[in-house]
């Protein structure tokens, strides 16, 4: 890699690794906050489920402003919530503040993933080895932020790691206004908000899509919920906790640095499919044990097949829509992130309180089989509608 394109990327993926770090800060922070506060499983899920209705309007507006604005200029936004929900954890200690600041990230989250996802697909290279760096270098900023957030909890308590989230935010700000680079002139301007929504609704690989990010997106809802709470469970520390959920987006490293290099285009069906079973099974055994090292293997198993999902999900995402349309349709698709982090939360939450925490993981484990084993018909139904994949 050149120089000139050494400065286009550094600033770029710097900024992507210290969000990241933030993020995994948050991943273990918050559910266990609300366990030391004394909330119930129903609580603790309806804090980081119900949020995700902020999320689902603000990833379409997000997705929106990137095709208008930049996604550069949008991640600008994400990176000010950050650091401002920080703060706003720092700083509660009641349901309602963390319920506000819990908003307040949802909406960084919310904008800053189309905007970084269109962004990487317009940079000069081969697409689908950005693709994979990006998610290497993310998933690689949020195992040293869950494992930074364990070790900070067990010696200095909640409100510095929070703090520490606050200032990561603000470290991710600088490093993307020191960003320099304008994508080719579009051939066209953007559709308008609602007409363009329109358009790739009518897309059946759109639909797919949405099934795709859904289960590559399950991991990490259950990383921000009730992963963190299994482990503590099943009688490890904090730190121990913040070790082991951080094999999650280690197994996702893997997958960018490895495995990117053979998801190349959407047709292929067989790539999707594993990566679902691998996270299905995943899911659904690491409850059965105690052993650090098995819990380990099935965590970053689930890393390993999400990381692939998610870089096919982004492959066929670019594959079936414009520049002019590209921040639009990664929103869109992305539909199933939401859909993931407002129902896992929600319905683990419910099973946990009803029949414990690992009949839970064994009841999301099947339906992740049986939602795996539906990919390749929908997949078929796709192709026959004709459209651009």
């Amino acid at each position: 890699m050149d120089s000139s394109a050494n400065r286009i990327y550094a600033p770029f993926f710097s900024s992507a690794f210290t969000w990241n770090f933030a993020l995994g800060m948050t991943q273990l922070q918050i559910p266990l906050y609300a366990r030391e506060l004394g909330y119930s499983g129903v609580e603790i899920g309806s804090l980081i489920a119900l949020p995700i209705v902020v999320q689902m309007i603000f990833n379409l507006v997000g997705g929106a402003w990137t095709d208008r604005l930049g996604g550069m200029n949008v991640s600008l936004v994400a990176f000010v919530a950050t650091a401002a929900a920080g703060t706003m954890f720092a700083a509660s200690s009641s349901f309602a503040g963390l319920f506000a600041a819990q908003i307040m990230m949802i909406v960084a989250r919310a904008v800053y993933w189309p905007a970084s996802w269109a962004l990487v697909s317009q940079l000069p290279g081969a697409r689908g080895s950005l693709m994979g760096t990006l998610n290497a270098i993310t998933s690689f900023g949020q195992i040293a932020g869950t494992v930074c957030a364990g070790m900070i909890i067990a010696s200095w308590g909640f409100g510095a790691g929070f703090w520490t989230v606050a200032a990561m935010g603000a470290v991710s700000f600088a490093l993307g206004l020191a960003f320099r680079y304008a994508p080719p002139s579009r051939r066209k301007a953007p559709l308008p908000l609602l007409a363009g929504y329109r358009v790739l609704l009518g897309r059946r690989s759109i639909y797919y899509g949405v099934m795709c990010a859904y289960l590559s997106a399950l991991p990490f809802s259950l990383s921000v919920s009730f992963y963190p709470i299994l482990l503590i469970e099943q009688g490890f520390g904090s730190e121990a906790a913040g070790w082991l959920v951080g094999m999650r987006p280690l197994g996702a490293i893997a997958a960018g640095v490895v495995l990117a290099r053979f998801v190349k285009h959407a047709d292929d069906s067989s790539v999707p499919l594993a990566s679902a079973l691998a996270v299905a099974a995943s899911v659904g055994l690491v409850a059965l044990f105690t052993n650090p090292a098995i819990i380990a293997f099935f965590l970053f198993g689930v890393g390993l097949g999400s990381g692939v999902m998610t870089i096919y999900f982004q492959i066929l995402v670019s594959s079936l829509s414009s520049d002019e349309t590209r921040g639009s349709a990664m929103a869109l698709a992305g539909m199933g992130w939401s859909i993931s982090h407002i129902s896992t939360p929600l319905v683990m939450g419910a099973l946990a309180d009803l029949y414990g925490i690992h009949a839970a993981f064994y009841a999301l484990g099947a339906f992740a089989l049986l939602l795996s084993l539906a990919l390749p018909p929908v997949h078929r139904w796709s192709l026959a509608g004709g459209e651009p994949r």
